[in-house]
């Protein structure tokens, strides 16, 4: 019974948070080939439909590198 106690809690615990993150499909080597931090290109955490691009994610994801990619200035 004292087992009980601690291994149901354990497994809720990890049933919830097994239901409630998301996988990531970001890509290390983008940021190892472009020099760049994941929120050059991405605006929050990606959802899936991947509407979260900036104006260089949204670049990158057209031509496949940042090369020619001209950042606004304000």
């Amino acid at each position: 019974m004292r087992l009980f106690k601690f291994v149901l809690p354990a497994l809720i615990l990890i049933g919830g948070i097994a239901v409630t993150t998301t996988s990531s499909y970001g890509k290390a080597e983008y940021t190892k080939k472009e020099k760049k931090a994941c929120t050059f290109c991405h605006s929050k955490p990606a959802p899936k439909d991947g509407k979260d691009l900036t104006a260089a994610g949204k670049f990158y994801h057209e031509k496949k590198t940042l090369e020619g990619f001209k950042a606004e200035t304000k």
